[in-house]
């Protein structure tokens, strides 16, 4: 089976169901770090990441919109002093699909790429 950080995500308009307790447990193990919390009804992926600094955690935030835009699936940033919360949720079936799981695990891999030695930022 594909990765979700292989993946690509693919348009959602609606329509659609979101996805199950067991689809969504099923899909859990690929991105452990993430929570799934639910606010105002509805289920969302969430991770806050660390960093040493303000300028770090924005240039972060950055980063994630770009991977953002380039998927077309954008998440809720909260950028604050050494640290970044990320939540993905699908708006348009007020729930979890598929690409918030993509995204998340893409958000991950992004982390791991800006906290490896010798990349000068994030402890």
């Amino acid at each position: 089976m594909e990765q979700l950080v292989e993946q690509r995500c693919v348009p959602c308009r609606g329509g659609e169901p979101p996805l199950t307790e067991a689809e969504i447990a099923a899909l859990h193990p690929q991105v452990p770090a993430w929570q799934v919390v639910v606010r105002e009804g509805i289920p969302r992926l969430e991770r806050t990441f660390r960093f040493r600094n303000f300028a770090e955690a924005l240039r972060f935030t950055l980063q994630v919109g770009e991977l953002a835009e380039a998927e077309g699936h954008h998440p809720v940033l909260l950028t604050a002093w050494g640290k970044v919360t990320v939540t993905w949720w699908t708006h348009k079936i007020r729930g979890l699909h598929r690409n918030d799981f993509i995204m998340a695990a893409k958000t991950d891999a992004l982390y791991a790429r800006f906290t490896a030695p010798g990349f000068g930022t994030a402890a």
